[in-house]
């Protein structure tokens, strides 16, 4: 059972992540939010819709039931975004945190419908493979609950696999954007600050060699299983 107390640390921790975006160079205006889900809950935290990051407070942030998408605290619309948010967490149960970003070189392969490929070792300390991107959503999934049918385009590009979502944590939709996820909010925005950076890299090294092919099967391998897995040994957490 989810004590307030966890339920505050979550806000918290929403608020701060969220905060990150514009300090890391990933919004323009008010785009882009983050979400942390509370699982024993039942419930998610997300940013509200259209609130400047600069008047952002904690205050502000929407709790929403997991289940059924109905807001059950908070006195401000959710962000717009909400539904992908809770389709992704409905089907990846290992999903901590969601971020959605409208940065520019990621933004820049989901509209030219292009993966974000793997072309080098720091792409490969986070996405073991490429950043993949889904197909356009149909006129139908747009009429009709366009925003959880985006989420479920990512979750149909995935298989519905929870290991893939876990080892490739991002996608791309289509002439839209990026979304990432991770274990907590916080590692979800960190991904998306990663994603950004290695879509700015491929961009340039393709500009560079147009022919750039990725790396070594076993280097990729090397760089991922570091950071990942039961065999990591990155760092000194």
């Amino acid at each position: 059972m989810t004590t307030r107390h966890s339920l505050t640390a979550l806000r918290r921790e929403v608020l701060a992540a969220n905060l990150r975006i514009p300090a890391s160079g990933l919004a323009t205006l008010t785009w882009g939010n983050v979400s942390g889900v509370d699982r024993d809950a039942g419930v998610f935290v997300i940013k509200p819709s259209g609130v400047p990051y600069a008047e952002l407070r904690e205050e502000h942030l929407v709790t929403v039931a997991l289940d059924d998408g109905r807001v059950v605290d908070g006195d401000l619309r959710p962000s717009t975004d909400t539904e992908t948010h809770r389709c992704l967490y409905r089907a990846f149960p290992a999903l901590g945190g969601v971020t959605h970003t409208h940065s520019t070189y990621a933004v820049a392969f989901a509209q030219a419908r292009a993966p974000v490929p793997v072309l080098g070792t720091t792409h490969a300390d986070t996405f073991n493979g490429p950043v993949p991107v889904t197909d356009d959503l149909t006129p139908e999934q747009c009429a009709r609950d366009y925003e959880y049918h985006t989420g479920q385009v990512v979750v149909d590009l995935l298989g519905g696999d929870g290991e893939r979502a876990a080892a490739v944590p991002g996608a791309l939709v289509a002439r839209h954007g990026p979304f990432t996820w991770g274990p907590t909010a916080t590692a979800s925005l960190e991904n998306a600050v990663v994603l950004e950076a290695v879509a700015e890299m491929a961009l340039h090294t393709l500009r560079l060699a147009s022919a750039a092919v990725p790396p070594p099967p076993h280097l990729v391998a090397r760089h991922y299983t570091r950071k990942h897995g039961p065999d990591a040994y990155y760092g000194n957490g």
